[in-house]
């Protein structure tokens, strides 16, 4: 879409179709920016990435199916020149170190003003990499003082099982919406809970509230 016009093209991905509705809305009156395609769940922006090569994905984290992270991951590995932003309602920034983990260029909260959207769009599409300041500023205080946490050592998959198993999917779902082998679950989930140094479920997802990745 980088055309003579010099349009922004965009890929919409959220679950939800009232807040497309609301991104339409805002970029109605934008006129460097253009929605080309719109995908509700992680599989569709895989393929629509590849069908309509967007300048900038905005990605939501919380899809069916595969989910943000791993629909990031996907794309990532298919186009590294790829610019992605993440637009979430996770403010933990475990979730923003993971999604920049994976490739993510930029990451704001749906709780920002909508010319922050737009702003960060223009950014990432230039090359440059966004985050809101409130949540730079937490990546920072965080990693200071999480630096020994077990959780910075998790791989994005491993980050993205711990949070499914935190959220009590059992290892067969985990597998269907990952597209992944109950086999290569389990596998995953014994290296997150040594990685963690949990010996049970329950601990699993003591450790997951205590950290502000599902609620109690």
């Amino acid at each position: 879409m980088s055309g003579g016009d010099k349009r922004i093209g965009l890929l919409l991905v959220d679950d939800h179709a009232v807040v497309r509705a609301g991104y339409r809305l805002l970029l109605r009156n934008t006129p460097d920016i253009e929605i080309v395609a719109e995908a509700e769940t992680g599989e569709q922006a895989c393929r629509l990435y590849s069908e309509y090569k967007p300048d900038v994905v905005v990605m939501d984290l919380s899809l069916p199916g595969i989910g943000g992270l791993e629909a990031i991951r996907r794309i990532m590995a298919r186009d590294r020149e790829a610019r992605i932003l993440v637009f979430s309602m996770h403010e933990n920034t475990m979730f923003v170190e993971q999604a920049l983990s994976a490739g993510a260029r930029g990451y704001i909260t749906k709780s920002s003003a909508p010319k922050v959207l737009v702003d960060a769009v223009r950014q990432v599409a230039a090359g440059r990499s966004h985050l809101d300041g409130g949540l730079a500023q937490q990546l920072v205080f965080q990693k200071v003082r999480e630096q020994g946490s077990a959780l910075m050592g998790l791989s994005t998959r491993e980050f993205e099982i711990f949070c499914l198993l935190a959220e009590g999917l059992s290892a067969n779902e985990i597998g269907k919406r990952l597209s992944l082998s109950y086999k290569t679950i389990a596998n995953y989930t014994t290296q997150v809970k040594n990685k963690l140094g949990c010996n049970s479920m329950a601990d699993l997802v003591r450790m997951a509230i205590r950290h502000g990745i599902v609620s109690a």
